[in-house]
């Protein structure tokens, strides 16, 4: 657990460091789980929701884009359930005066019993070598199976002591299970009560004719009550998607663990209109698609699982989350919902409006049911990086920290140096640079001797570094250096375009 906070510090501490992710309004001391995305963070952001966009949107004839506004009529939120409903289990510690997430005191115990068997792999692991069957013994190890039980039931008993919300047994769990408090080891728990996660806000200009508003908690509902525009103006047979990706808000009272958690975020969210009847046919498909989205950054297949939810959303008639293994544990990446005709059925309820399909092969008109992929872009963000951080060390006894971001997502693609300041070489580098930067993001760099560049780069996540030298002026060719294995290679100049592009393609990433 020690080495995973350290881990986990030394992934907060880089972000920083190397222009990723900064504190919001730092020099006021900061904004509790507010966050402000870097130079370098901004583009691998941006790279991440291009790289979703294009395999969600582009790469299927049925599935649109949508941006919907964040404000939107306040009926919206209360057809969605979330004026009612949208409540976090709270609970307080007399002692520390400090207040908890239920739910997560018990997810993060469950976390502890994964974490001894993370343990009991590791040691088996070494005890076995090379004849280790990691499966097998996960599946018969006494301990290992004692350990899954136990989390298991007591994620369940959770998740049915919450559907039917009976706050009291939550609070008996933490009790039975002999939870204390992180900060100050006190069991001493106030009762468990429900807190509304929106933040409210007010349209208008004076204070008497104000409309009460809501800033948005999803963004999954400006894609439903938009669901006939976009239907009837795309002229759209079911099955057919709906995606957007954009900010919502939420309240949370225990925002923490950096990006993973934050009041303001950002959703990439794809809304999927089926047949009443298929919807659990399409639910498994989207999990296993969207399984191999992830898959094909190349970020570890033992890195992800999936949790089917115990508790099902009020909506929902089939639930899982796509779960990364964090510098924390494993928590939710992305989740898939089947989520019924609840949301437009719910509308239409509201507004009075039918929001119906008339299906040509049925000869009937009826309230799509919807199945719905859900992923946070920040925590994509965090799950890409905290992954990609690793130290190396190396043959001549030295070690490099290296930030190995897939190079389709990297911030920037290719840095360009003179060997020297002089001899006419950075005018050779800033003409590949102007010559690059049409396709690519490359930057320039001349401070430094080029092994202190290197590791610079290397820190930065580039995935390439490119060397001009005397030999330059005269054959045309230079030196190109690859991030993750260090190798270098004479090539010409008029093959950097293509050597890069090859590597950095999400064509090529996404047909893996």
């Amino acid at each position: 657990m020690a080495k995973q906070e350290d881990q986990f510090k030394k992934v907060v501490s880089h972000a920083k460091e190397y222009g990723y992710v900064f504190q919001s309004s730092e020099i006021y001391d900061g904004l509790s789980a507010v966050y402000d995305y870097a130079q370098n963070g901004v583009e691998l952001k941006k790279n991440i929701r291009e790289y979703w966009w294009k395999a969600m949107v582009q790469m299927n004839d049925n599935i649109v884009g949508l941006d919907s506004a964040i404000f939107m009529h306040p009926t919206t939120w209360k057809a969605s359930g979330h004026v009612d409903a949208f409540n976090d289990p709270l609970i307080d510690n007399k002692d520390s005066k400090k207040r908890y997430r239920a739910d997560v005191l018990i997810e993060d115990y469950v976390g502890k019993l994964d974490a001894k068997i993370e343990k009991e792999v590791a040691k088996a692991a070494k005890r076995f070598g090379e004849s280790f069957n990691k499966e097998e013994f996960l599946n018969t190890n006494p301990r290992v199976l004692a350990n899954k039980e136990k989390g298991a039931a007591i994620l369940k008993r959770m998740g049915q002591s919450l559907e039917k919300e009976d706050l009291a047994d939550v609070k008996a769990l933490i009790e039975e299970l002999e939870i204390a408090c992180p900060l100050s080891g006190s069991r001493n728990w106030t009762e468990v009560k429900q807190f509304n996660l929106m933040f409210g806000t007010k349209l208008g200009a004076s204070a008497d004719s104000a409309m009460d508003l809501y800033l948005r908690p999803e963004t999954a509902q400006g894609i439903f009550v938009n669901f006939l525009n976009v239907q009837k103006t795309g002229r759209m047979k079911i099955p057919f998607g709906i995606a957007q990706t954009g900010k919502a808000f939420r309240n949370e009272i225990v925002a923490r663990q950096f990006i993973f958690r934050m009041r303001e975020f950002e959703q990439m969210e794809m809304q999927f209109f089926v047949r009443p009847g298929t919807q659990k046919e399409w639910y498994e498909k989207w999990k296993e698609t969207r399984l191999e989205w992830h898959k094909s950054l190349g970020l570890g297949e033992d890195n992800y699982r999936f949790h089917d939810h115990d508790k099902l959303a009020h909506y929902a008639d089939a639930a899982a989350d796509i779960e990364f293994r964090f510098p924390f544990g494993f928590k939710e990446l992305e989740g898939i919902h089947s989520r019924t005709d609840f949301d437009l059925k719910a509308h239409e309820k509201h507004s009075g409006k039918k929001l119906q399909y008339f299906d040509p092969e049925l000869g009937e008109s009826y309230v799509p049911y919807v199945v719905e992929t859900s992923i946070g872009l920040d925590r994509m963000f965090l799950a890409v990086f905290s992954n990609s951080l690793m130290e190396e060390e190396l043959e001549n006894g030295t070690s490099r920290t290296v930030l190995k971001l897939p190079s389709v997502l990297a911030p920037t693609k290719a840095a360009i140096f003179p060997l020297v300041k002089k001899d006419g070489l950075p005018e050779v580098a800033k003409k590949i640079v102007n010559d690059l930067k049409f396709d690519f993001n490359v930057i320039y760099d001349e401070k430094d001797a080029v092994g202190k560049r290197y590791r610079r780069q290397d820190a930065a996540g580039t995935p390439f570094c490119i060397t001009v030298d005397h030999d330059t002026l005269t054959d045309n060719s230079v030196t190109i250096r690859h991030r993750d294995t260090m190798e270098q290679k004479r090539v010409a100049i008029s093959e950097l375009k293509n050597i890069i592009s090859k590597e950095v393609s999400m064509s090529a990433w996404l047909q893996k």
